[in-house]
């Protein structure tokens, strides 16, 4: 699948579990990618780690609401977002308009018509070419790879990756010189919580596979040249 082919990200923002993991299920079957965050605060982590084609946002949540958050989104970025809330008030709507939001849907509503919202927003969201932005092959000293494809190479020879390796390879590659954080690589890699030992335990797992990764794309693993850690804040590739 090309960069112009991929689907588009989606972050849903919902302090319900429920509503949140439907969505995520829904948008799946649909062909999007959707990424979850539990509040504002988690959601703001997550962007400052991520790109999303759009974000979903529940205003009603606890601590910072969604009001709030969109105009924080609105003041660092283009993303177009879709509000959703359980007030329909005329009010409401423009707040949330006047915050920057590019849609508002009340609840309850239809799973499809957020989907024909969704597809409506991005078929008006200009879309810059993927060439103009991020190079196809990226350089990692003697290491080539291949975004388009998803292969890495040393010369002619190809690096055989696990399924996981390879996922955070691409994921890094798709956000060269951005620091990711241990948190969004979890959630990008979709492990649940309850499986593995809550959120402290996967961070550990993340790291696991990053200094497996390391063992082959650096020549000397324990000082990285190429995937760094930033202290405090998560990982970022630095490629040639």
């Amino acid at each position: 699948m090309s960069a112009q082919d991929a689907p588009a990200h989606l972050l849903i923002v919902d302090d319900d579990t429920r509503i949140r993991a439907l969505l995520q299920k829904y948008l799946l079957r649909n062909n999007y990618l959707a990424t979850g965050a539990r509040d504002a605060a988690h959601a703001r982590r997550l962007l400052a780690g991520l790109s999303f084609d759009l974000i979903v946002l529940d205003v009603m949540m606890p601590g910072e609401d969604g009001i709030s958050l969109t105009r924080h989104i609105r003041a660092h970025a283009k993303t177009p977002v879709l509000l959703l809330t359980a007030k329909g008030e005329a009010a409401d709507r423009i707040a949330g308009l006047e915050a920057g939001a590019d849609d508002y849907l009340p609840k309850p509503f239809e799973p499809r018509e957020l989907l024909l919202r969704i597809n409506a927003i991005l078929r008006r969201t200009p879309q810059a070419a993927p060439e103009a932005t991020l190079p196809q092959v990226l350089i990692l000293g003697p290491l080539r790879y291949d975004l388009e494809r998803g292969e890495l190479r040393r010369g002619d020879q190809p690096v055989r990756l696990t399924q996981t390796e390879a996922t955070i390879m691409r994921f890094f590659c798709q956000n060269p010189g951005e620091v990711i954080t241990r948190e969004a690589l979890v959630e990008h890699l979709g492990r649940d919580r309850a499986a593995h030992g809550g959120m402290v335990g996967q961070e550990r797992a993340v790291d696991v596979q990053i200094t497996r990764l390391r063992r082959k794309i650096e020549h000397d693993p324990k000082a990285p040249r190429h995937l760094q850690t930033v202290r405090g804040a998560g990982y970022i590739l630095m490629t040639d």
